[in-house]
């Protein structure tokens, strides 16, 4: 600890807002926050001479030699149904919603299309990416530590929007195209034939679906 800091009077810690609260000058500013001596202690901080380890620390970091093949280009947002863990470019994700019960459409019956969702006051046709993909909704289980709950993807395809709904959501994850693998011989034939490739993350063998042809299947559904 330098002498600056050790000069500080944490006054807000003793008399201020985490302290007795008998600063005279709470009753103008209400909160430490808002106060001269509060904002003059933070600047004199933030001021304060860096240590050498510090200064260490980060010339260390910066003489690294940059890894050309780790540069993360892409980006995929990734979920699951059923056992298999698949994901879509970032790029066609409108927002993330509570799954719904969806209504059924009188005399409209594509494979996958399951009715319309509402969501946020819109109404969406909601598709099973299980029935256009042959999986079996029924295996899967959550992730060991995770806390779990189903939910809808709002995707965007051209000027149409759909609801995709998934057992789980994973997050948002950026990688090298060179990060992508070619399928196992034995992945799920009505997968295979939308995968751009297959991406390993943590002990997840995750299925990059390609945006264009996926876009183009979801499209379909609705004609």
């Amino acid at each position: 600890m330098t002498d600056q800091t050790q000069d500080l009077d944490a006054c807000w810690n003793r008399i201020g807002v985490a302290g007795d609260h008998s600063c005279g000058m709470l009753d103008k500013a209400v909160h430490c926050r808002n106060c001269d001596v509060y904002a003059d202690a933070a600047l004199r901080n933030l001021q304060r001479p860096v240590s050498a380890g510090y200064l260490r620390e980060w010339a260390e970091h910066f003489r690294a030699p940059q890894d050309a093949g780790a540069r993360h280009d892409n980006s995929c947002v990734a979920f699951r149904i059923g056992r298999e863990w698949l994901a879509l470019p970032t790029g066609m994700f409108q927002q993330i919603a509570p799954k719904a019960m969806p209504h059924k459409l009188p005399h409209r019956a594509a494979r996958g299309l399951r009715g319309v969702v509402n969501a946020g006051g819109k109404l969406y046709p909601c598709i099973a990416l299980a029935d256009l993909l042959d999986i079996d909704e029924s295996g899967g289980e959550a992730r060991a530590g995770r806390h779990t709950f189903a939910r809808m993807l709002l995707v965007q395809w051209e000027q149409q929007a759909y609801a995709l709904p998934v057992d789980e959501l994973h997050g948002i994850l950026r990688y090298a195209a060179a990060d992508l693998k070619p399928p196992a011989a034995t992945i799920n034939r009505g997968i295979d034939r939308y995968l751009a490739g297959v991406l390993p993350h943590e002990d997840m063998q995750i299925g990059c679906l390609d945006g264009s042809l996926l876009g183009y299947q979801l499209a379909r559904t609705l004609r």
